[in-house]
């Protein structure tokens, strides 16, 4: 028995795995060997690779082709027509499915609609790519990158609000929605545990 939401109009091949309460709407591709964890939501038109790890409570929207060597964490937004990649310098004459690159896109990052995230990179934790962005290097966790090629501009909290620190340097905030406080210390940011 089926205990997720399938559209007639999606295709699933034999072999997918996927999660409880998750739904994969109209005109998607899951390929065999994807594996896609619960209450993910993939929208018209996503294609889902092979050798794809898809982590619960993601959300993929419209048009998102996520390509093999691509793994998401838990809770990873992927807006509508962001592009993944898996290959450096593709050529149609030459193949090169054997150098596929990996990509990871940790817990609870954000990648904004149309960003391009090229194969290799490591997207932190809780990381909120803009619109747009092309990403070619790793992002820290928390950062907020925009651009063409992507640079950080700022620190988001995991609610998803830019916090009042510097790019660089050392600093304390407070997320005004959930009272937790975040540490940048070193170039990195962590979130402080609420007891």
């Amino acid at each position: 028995m089926v205990s997720y939401f399938q559209h007639p109009s999606a295709i699933v091949d034999e072999g997918a795995q996927i999660g409880e309460g998750s739904r994969v709407w109209h005109f998607a591709h899951v390929c065999g060997g994807a594996r896609i964890g619960e209450s993910v939501s993939l929208g018209q038109n996503v294609f889902v690779g092979n050798k794809v790890v898809i982590g619960d409570h993601c959300k993929i929207q419209n048009n998102v082709s996520v390509y093999d060597n691509v793994t998401l964490e838990q809770g990873v937004f992927c807006g509508p027509s962001m592009v993944f990649t898996n290959v450096y310098n593709p050529r149609s004459l030459i193949e090169r499915k054997d150098e596929y690159r990996d990509t990871l896109v940790k817990r609870g990052a954000t990648l904004g609609a149309n960003c391009t995230i090229v194969c290799g990179v490591i997207i932190g934790e809780y990381a909120f790519i803009g619109a747009g962005a092309v990403v070619n290097k790793d992002v820290r966790p928390y950062s907020l990158v925009v651009g063409v090629p992507a640079r950080q501009i700022g620190w988001m909290s995991e609610f998803g609000e830019q916090l009042p620190l510097p790019v660089e340097g050392d600093g304390e905030a407070i997320c005004a929605h959930t009272g937790a406080r975040y540490v940048l210390a070193n170039g990195w940011l962590s979130r402080e545990e609420i007891v």
